[in-house]
């Protein structure tokens, strides 16, 4: 989902103009933004925290060549959902498992079209 149509689905939901909407939206982050880079650190509640974390230079091997290289210290935003997010994505895949499994049921059943073993034979 793009920010135009996060925007568009915000604006149609509570009667908003898109572009009332969108300056809010921006605004949103760039407050995000501005909180990480300020204090390394923001906490949503029931959605999730993003942190600003410093990954330690390393070695590492260039994929095509083989040869090694230095990777250099860097800065990096990470984000942990929160555990209202967790349960809803957790929902969304015990769904996805039942419908795999009522698919294999599905095609595990004889169909009536088809012939099953003991019918084939003369």
């Amino acid at each position: 989902m793009t920010k135009k149509e996060i925007v568009k689905a915000i604006s149609d939901e509570i009667g908003m103009t898109q572009l009332k909407t969108k300056e809010i939206v921006q605004k949103t982050f760039d407050a995000i933004v501005k909180t990480l880079i300020a204090e390394k650190r923001i906490e949503l509640r029931n959605f999730g925290v993003f942190e600003v974390k410093k990954r330690a230079a390393r070695k590492a091997r260039n994929p095509r060549t083989g040869a090694k290289v230095f990777v250099p210290e860097k800065f990096v935003v990470t984000f942990k959902p929160g555990k209202e997010m967790e349960e809803k994505v957790r929902q969304l895949e015990e769904a996805a498992a039942a419908e795999a499994l009522a698919l294999l049921a599905q095609s595990n059943l004889p169909s009536e079209s088809s012939p099953t073993s003991t019918e084939s034979r003369p």
